[in-house]
This record gives structure tokens, sequence and C-alpha cells, in this order.
């Protein structure tokens, strides 16, 4: 019998920076216009495109080996699920995504205790009502099918909603109050898929990869000859770094150093590594850097 891991994508705004990732950890994967089967190029990998807010429930009930969802999604569904991995990318970047509370900018409204008696829309239900009642807040918390943010004033007094940025917020005339959650996409694994020595491995794989290729996107490698004579100039701007790798070249008293680095950092090091002597300098983008 085929050994397969029954998979789950999240269908919705993580979907294509998931697809994304994917294919940068070394999958190709494709998907129909409308199917909810995506075709992996490796057979033992059986997937499924679930909304992100469902996937922990059904990896929880064993539909699913394992699926890629927000820390979010997990607590609202008070799913039992083990965590393997934290992945920290989003719809729009590779950072966390925090649920806050949100309410009109001439809003009376200052702080969440404020919130006693209010109306609150948001898809979070589950989690806002305990965060409420952690805090002693009694209000009344609606399910919102989606455009929260255009519910307040008049179909709710705040909002929580989830944001990376916080401009589609201020775009719609509101202003946080609170952060009461942050969040961010983690990989999940049924429980007893876990324990299923061939399962786990290709999770562990999987894994592996994923993280390689998120390790990648901030990150470039640098190229470039040098002089001995320019040699030690150029280390002590390296070395802050990480430590690069020197091969001797066969013209006499020249080097060729190579260093992975963080992206952001490129802009400042060209220039100084280009003045102390270094020559031929090239920039290169990274796939995976696997620790």
């Amino acid at each position: 019998m085929k050994k397969v891991l029954r998979l789950g994508l999240p269908k919705g705004s993580l979907q294509e920076s998931t697809l994304k990732l994917f294919k940068k950890a070394g999958y190709n994967v494709t998907v129909g216009s409308r199917s909810y089967y995506p075709d992996f190029d490796d057979v033992e990998i059986q997937a499924m495109l679930i909304r992100a807010q469902e996937m922990a429930k059904y990896v929880d009930d064993g539909v699913l080996d394992a699926g890629l969802t927000g820390k979010d999604w997990i607590l609202e569904q008070g799913a039992d699920v083990r965590e393997v991995a934290e992945l920290n990318y989003a719809k729009g970047g590779l950072r966390p995504v925090k649920w806050v509370i949100a309410v009109p900018n001439d809003s009376k409204i200052k702080h969440v205790k404020d919130l006693q008696g209010k109306r609150i829309a948001t898809e979070l239900v589950g989690f806002t009502k305990k965060y409420l009642k952690s805090k002693g807040i009694k209000s009344e918390v609606d399910f919102s099918w989606g455009a929260t943010e255009v519910k307040p004033p008049y179909l709710a007094d705040a909002i929580v909603e989830l944001t990376e940025t916080g401009s589609s917020l201020k775009a719609n005339n509101l202003r946080i109050i609170e952060t009461i959650l942050e969040s961010s996409t983690r990989f999940i694994a049924n429980k007893k898929s876990w324990k299923d020595k061939w399962k786990r491995q290709k999770m562990e794989n999987i894994v592996l990869l994923l993280r390689g290729a998120l390790a990648a996107e901030e990150k470039v490698g640098l190229k470039m000859n040098v002089p001995e004579k320019s040699l030690k100039r150029v280390m002590t701007l390296l070395s802050s770094l990480h430590s690069p790798t020197i091969s001797q070249l066969s013209d006499t008293g020249w080097f060729a150093l190579e260093v992975v680095i963080d992206e952001r950092t490129v802009r400042d090091i060209i220039p100084r590594l280009k003045s102390v002597g270094a020559e031929g300098i090239i920039e290169y983008q990274l796939n995976k850097v696997i620790p």
C-alpha cells in the first residue's frame, strides 16, 4: 500500500504566500482555478485547500495528517494538535499578525474597560469572549461574516480584527485601543499521525525545507575576489556578519571570498567592500538556508 501524507494548505489570504514558500522549498505545486486539490510533484503528499479558520479542526479530527494555519485559529477552535513548527510568514510579509480591538476615531471608548456592555463584531468570537472574560468585562460579541471594518459605529461599537500594518483600519477611520493576540503560521500535526514513524519523518522533512526557504528570504550570498593586500581589511568588514569561505585563486596573491549575509545590509556593505579593495563582487539570491 502506497504511503501518503494528507496535508492541508490554507485557502484564502495565506494561499498565495504558502504556495510560493513551498515552491522555494523545492516542491512544484499546481492548483486548478476551481480545484481544491493541489497537485504536488511529490506522490507521497496528498494535499487539499482548506480555510485556515477550519484547518485545526480537521487535523485534530484526523481527516488531515498535517496542515498549516495560524496560532489564532488553533486557539479559536480549541484544537488538540501537535504544533510542529512556527513559520513566520503571513499574507504581506515575514512577521506575525495581530488581532486588535479597534473603535471609530471619534469614539468615547479609550480603554478595554470601556467595552463593558458594548457590542463587538469579529470573526474571532471564541477567543474574544475568553479575553474579555479574563478582564472581567461583559460585552455582546457578534460573529462577523466579513467587511468587519465597516461595522462601527452603526452595527457595532467596536471590532476585533486581524491586521498586519494597520493601514486598512486607518483607511476606515478606526483606531486601535488594544492588541489581544499576536499570531503566526504554524505547521500542525494530528497527534496520532505524529506517532507514525513514516509520517513524522515526512513532516519533519517538509518543515526542514520550509524553514530553510524562510531563512533564505531575508538573506543573500556575496562572492568577491580580494587581493592579498586587502584581505585583512575585507575580513574586518565581514567579521561582524558571518565567517566567509576563503579560497586561494590560481592567480598568485588573490583570494575568492563567499559569505551569506542579511539582505538589508547589502547596500551598505558592498560600497565599503569595494573601497577597501574587493573586486568582482557578485550578489545572488538564495532558495534555502539550512542551519
